[in-house]
C-alpha cells in the first residue's frame, strides 16, 4: 500500500496488494440443525421503554398466526424473558449443542437465565464475554426450524447490538420508544446506528402510549401527548403501534403469562413483519 494512499481504489492507479480486496463478514453461521429464515432485532437507544415486553409479545402474535417463532434474549445483564413466559427449566444440550427451551405455545427461547443456578444471580461479565454469549445463543444453539427469531436487545449503540448487527444476519429491527419529549434524541441514535449497519428498520412501536381510566374509560397521557406519529413521520417510519399503560397486561407478565395475554395489541406490527419478510 502506498503511503499516500486515499483507500479509495476507484480513483487510484497504483497497482498495490490492497487492490481487489473485499471486506470480509463478519456473520457467524448458525447451529448445523438449525435454519431461521428471518432474523428481527428489539431495540431503543434507552432503557425502561419496554423491549422484552414488545419482543414477548411479537413472537406470541406470530405464533398465533401458525409461525414457528423464538426468543433470542441478547439482554444478558438484565434478561427476563424467561419469567415473562413463566419459563423455569434449565438449558441443557446433547451432541448436536445446546437445547432451547419451549413455551406451551410452542415459541423456542434462550436466555442466560437458563444457563445460571438462580435466576437472580447477577451477571458481572466484561463486554467481551457478554458479546461471546450472544454469538453462542446464535451459533452453538439447536434452533431447528424457525420463522421468525426476535432478538431482545439491551439498550443503547454499544457491544451487543454491534455484535448481533455484524454477526447475525438481521433482516430488519424494531424500534421502541416511549412518549417523552426525549425520545426523539433516542430514537435518531438507533435509527442511526442501523442505518450504518445497513439494516433496516421496519417501524416504531411506542409503549406506554396512554392509559383508560377506569371510572369514565376516557383515555390518560400520564407522559404527554403522544408524540409517537410525528417522530415516525420525521423519519419517515411507519408506527406500528401505541400500546396503553396496562397493569392487567403486566400483572400477566410478571405472572409468565405472556404468551396468553395482550392478543392484538401487535397486530400491526406483525402484518407489516409478515409483508416486508415473508416466509
Amino acid at each position: 500500500m502506498s503511503e499516500n494512499c486515499t483507500h479509495d481504489c476507484s480513483t487510484c492507479g497504483v497497482d498495490c496488494p490492497s487492490r481487489g480486496e473485499q471486506p470480509q463478514s463478519l456473520l457467524e453461521k448458525t447451529n448445523a440443525y438449525s435454519h431461521v429464515k428471518h432474523v428481527i432485532g428489539v431495540v431503543s437507544g434507552k432503557g425502561g421503554v419496554g423491549k422484552s415486553l414488545v419482543t414477548g409479545l411479537m413472537a406470541a402474535e406470530m405464533r398465533r398466526r401458525g409461525y414457528a417463532t423464538a426468543i433470542l434474549d441478547a439482554d444478558i445483564t438484565g434478561p427476563s424473558i424467561p419469567r415473562m413466559f413463566g419459563y423455569t427449566d434449565k438449558a441443557y444440550g446433547d451432541e448436536r449443542g445446546i437445547l432451547p427451551g419451549e413455551t406451551p405455545g410452542g415459541i423456542k427461547l434462550i436466555s442466560v437465565n437458563m444457563l445460571l443456578d438462580s435466576d437472580t444471580d447477577p451477571v458481572v461479565w466484561r463486554g467481551s464475554l457478554i458479546a461471546g454469549t450472544v454469538k453462542q445463543f446464535w451459533t452453538d444453539v439447536v434452533w431447528g426450524d424457525v420463522d421468525y427469531m426476535f432478538v431482545d436487545m439491551p439498550p443503547g449503540t454499544g457491544d451487543v447490538p454491534l455484535t448481533v448487527f455484524q454477526s447475525l444476519p438481521v433482516d430488519g429491527i424494531i424500534v421502541v420508544l416511549s412518549p417523552q419529549e426525549l425520545v426523539g434524541m433516542i430514537v435518531e441514535k438507533a435509527v442511526k446506528m442501523a442505518g450504518m449497519m445497513n439494516v433496516p428498520v421496519l417501524g416504531l412501536v411506542e409503549n406506554m402510549s396512554w392509559l383508560q381510566c377506569p371510572h369514565c374509560n376516557e383515555r390518560i397521557y400520564p407522559f404527554g401527548e403522544s408524540r409517537g406519529l410525528k417522530v415516525a413521520e420525521t423519519y419517515s417510519l411507519p408506527l406500528l403501534a401505541q400500546l396503553p399503560i396496562d397493569p392487567a397486561l403486566a400483572a400477566a407478565c410478571d405472572h409468565g403469562q405472556a404468551e396468553t395475554a395482550g392478543a392484538g395489541l401487535l397486530a400491526g406490527a406483525a402484518d407489516t413483519a409478515a409483508a416486508v419478510l415473508p416466509v
